[in-house]
């Protein structure tokens, strides 16, 4: 991974030039859940995965297998049904996943139209994770990025004042439905 430069500084009037060693062809893949209920603290729930060499036979992201184990996890976790918002990654939309989806009755799922990352609240913590933890950091080895990750992915999810600001900057407002008097 190139890392995210937020600050250098070089002589005046010279192009400061990072250099990093050459690129592997090692992947990180990470999901994760922005969670809302209302009367209770935003969650993130995420899971990193290292990849093996795609040119040895690898994935390079997750499996819709994988996805699922997740939403499972984050059910269990939440004690509740869950209504799913996702962007239009072709795993999301996978045959298999979309015939899971429909077999459980305590999940709903809606796709973003195509390409609204502003819609996406996990696209804010993507940003988050690259402006803070990873920022300046230019990581040793596949160990060492993947300790970084889990490290800030940490520090976001004991903070749900982030993850709440995250959804505050898509534009799209929790609500909950109210009671019908009778």
């Amino acid at each position: 991974m190139t890392p995210a430069t937020s600050r250098t500084w070089s002589r005046r009037g010279s192009t400061p030039v990072i250099r990093v060693r050459g690129r592997s062809q090692r992947r990180f893949s990470i999901a994760a859940l922005c969670c809302y209920k209302p009367g209770e603290r935003s969650r993130l729930i995420y899971r990193p995965k290292q990849h093996a060499d795609h040119k040895s036979g690898g994935r390079r992201s997750f499996a819709w297998s994988e996805y699922r184990d997740l939403l499972i996890a984050a059910h269990q976790q939440l004690g509740g049904p869950i209504v799913l918002i996702w962007d239009n990654l072709n795993v999301h939309k996978d045959r298999r996943m979309k015939a899971f989806i429909d077999a459980q009755d305590w999940l709903t799922a809606y796709h973003l139209p195509s390409y609204a990352p502003d819609l996406n609240s996990v696209e804010g913590i993507w940003s988050i994770l690259r402006r803070t933890t990873l920022a300046n950091t230019a990581c040793a080895d596949p160990s060492h990025l993947m300790r970084r990750l889990r490290h800030g992915l940490r520090q976001i999810q004991y903070r749900s004042d982030i993850i709440e600001g995250c959804f505050t900057g898509t534009g799209l407002t929790p609500t909950t439905p109210r009671l019908q008097t009778q």
